[in-house]
Protein backbone atom coordinates (compact mmCIF):
# COMPACT_ATOMS: atom_id res chain seq x y z
CA UNK A 1 0.00 0.00 0.00
CA UNK A 2 1.52 3.26 -1.15
CA UNK A 3 0.95 6.22 1.12
CA UNK A 4 2.03 9.85 0.88
CA UNK A 5 1.19 11.94 3.93
CA UNK A 6 1.60 15.72 3.89
CA UNK A 7 1.97 17.88 6.98
CA UNK A 8 3.05 21.37 7.96
CA UNK A 9 0.29 23.50 6.49
CA UNK A 10 -1.34 26.32 8.38
CA UNK A 11 -2.30 29.97 8.43
CA UNK A 12 0.42 32.62 8.13
CA UNK A 13 0.61 36.31 7.34
CA UNK A 14 1.99 37.57 4.05
CA UNK A 15 5.78 37.54 4.15
CA UNK A 16 5.90 34.60 6.52
CA UNK A 17 7.27 31.09 6.06
CA UNK A 18 6.12 27.49 6.27
CA UNK A 19 7.82 24.16 5.70
CA UNK A 20 5.71 21.35 4.29
CA UNK A 21 6.69 17.70 4.68
CA UNK A 22 5.58 14.61 2.77
CA UNK A 23 6.38 11.20 4.22
CA UNK A 24 6.24 8.29 1.77
CA UNK A 25 5.81 4.57 2.35
CA UNK A 26 5.28 1.59 0.06
CA UNK A 27 7.71 2.82 -2.62
CA UNK A 28 11.46 2.67 -3.11
CA UNK A 29 11.64 6.36 -2.29
CA UNK A 30 15.18 7.03 -3.52
CA UNK A 31 14.25 6.00 -7.08
CA UNK A 32 11.20 8.25 -7.38
CA UNK A 33 10.73 11.75 -8.66
CA UNK A 34 8.80 13.73 -6.06
CA UNK A 35 6.73 16.82 -6.72
CA UNK A 36 4.49 19.40 -5.09
CA UNK A 37 1.29 20.68 -6.66
CA UNK A 38 -1.30 23.11 -5.32
CA UNK A 39 -4.97 23.77 -5.98
CA UNK A 40 -6.96 26.84 -5.02
CA UNK A 41 -10.79 26.80 -4.94
CA UNK A 42 -12.24 26.91 -8.45
CA UNK A 43 -8.84 26.56 -10.13
CA UNK A 44 -6.94 23.72 -11.78
CA UNK A 45 -4.26 21.83 -9.96
CA UNK A 46 -1.00 23.70 -10.51
CA UNK A 47 2.57 22.41 -10.57
CA UNK A 48 4.85 23.97 -7.96
CA UNK A 49 8.16 22.08 -7.79
CA UNK A 50 9.80 18.73 -8.51
CA UNK A 51 12.96 16.97 -7.39
CA UNK A 52 14.47 14.00 -9.21
CA UNK A 53 16.30 11.07 -7.67
CA UNK A 54 19.65 12.66 -8.56
CA UNK A 55 18.71 15.82 -6.66
CA UNK A 56 18.01 18.08 -9.62
CA UNK A 57 15.10 20.48 -9.14
CA UNK A 58 12.57 22.40 -11.19
CA UNK A 59 10.18 25.18 -10.12
CA UNK A 60 7.27 27.03 -11.59
CA UNK A 61 8.14 30.68 -12.27
CA UNK A 62 5.87 32.16 -9.61
CA UNK A 63 7.75 30.48 -6.74
CA UNK A 64 11.36 30.72 -7.96
CA UNK A 65 13.55 32.37 -5.36
CA UNK A 66 10.95 31.89 -2.63
CA UNK A 67 10.36 28.12 -2.40
CA UNK A 68 12.91 25.32 -2.06
CA UNK A 69 12.20 21.63 -2.59
CA UNK A 70 14.48 19.08 -0.95
CA UNK A 71 14.50 15.41 -0.02
CA UNK A 72 15.91 13.19 2.69
CA UNK A 73 16.07 9.67 1.33
CA UNK A 74 17.01 8.22 4.72
CA UNK A 75 13.68 9.49 6.05
CA UNK A 76 11.63 8.83 2.90
CA UNK A 77 10.54 12.46 3.09
CA UNK A 78 10.31 15.38 0.67
CA UNK A 79 10.06 18.97 1.90
CA UNK A 80 8.88 22.29 0.54
CA UNK A 81 10.33 25.32 2.30
CA UNK A 82 8.12 28.31 1.51
CA UNK A 83 9.41 31.81 2.26
CA UNK A 84 8.05 35.28 1.50
CA UNK A 85 4.56 33.87 1.23
CA UNK A 86 1.91 35.81 -0.66
CA UNK A 87 -1.90 35.61 -0.47
CA UNK A 88 -1.91 34.08 -3.96
CA UNK A 89 0.00 31.10 -2.54
CA UNK A 90 -3.15 30.12 -0.64
CA UNK A 91 -4.16 26.61 -1.73
CA UNK A 92 -4.26 22.98 -0.77
CA UNK A 93 -0.77 21.62 -1.37
CA UNK A 94 -0.37 18.03 -2.59
CA UNK A 95 2.63 15.73 -2.66
CA UNK A 96 3.01 13.43 -5.69
CA UNK A 97 5.37 10.63 -6.76
CA UNK A 98 6.29 8.85 -9.97
CA UNK A 99 9.18 6.78 -11.27
CA UNK A 100 9.96 8.85 -14.36
CA UNK A 101 7.56 11.67 -15.29
CA UNK A 102 8.05 12.72 -18.92
CA UNK A 103 6.28 16.04 -18.38
CA UNK A 104 6.72 16.87 -14.70
CA UNK A 105 4.28 19.82 -14.75
CA UNK A 106 1.40 17.52 -15.71
CA UNK A 107 -0.61 15.98 -12.86
CA UNK A 108 -1.55 12.88 -14.90
CA UNK A 109 2.12 11.82 -15.00
CA UNK A 110 2.06 11.01 -11.30
CA UNK A 111 0.75 7.69 -10.03
CA UNK A 112 0.64 8.48 -6.32
CA UNK A 113 -0.78 11.43 -4.40
CA UNK A 114 -1.14 12.55 -0.82
CA UNK A 115 -4.32 13.86 0.76
CA UNK A 116 -3.22 17.49 0.75
CA UNK A 117 -2.48 20.08 3.40
CA UNK A 118 -4.06 23.55 3.56
CA UNK A 119 -1.88 26.64 3.32
CA UNK A 120 -3.59 29.97 3.94
CA UNK A 121 -1.74 33.28 3.61
CA UNK A 122 -3.50 36.36 4.96
CA UNK A 123 -2.88 39.89 3.70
Amino acid sequence: QVQLVESGGGLVQAGGSLRLSCAASGIIFSTYTMAWFRQAPGKEREFVAAIWSDGSTYYTDSVKGRFTISRDNAKNTVYLQMNSLKPEDTAVYYCAADTAPRTPRTPREYDYWGQGTQVTVSS
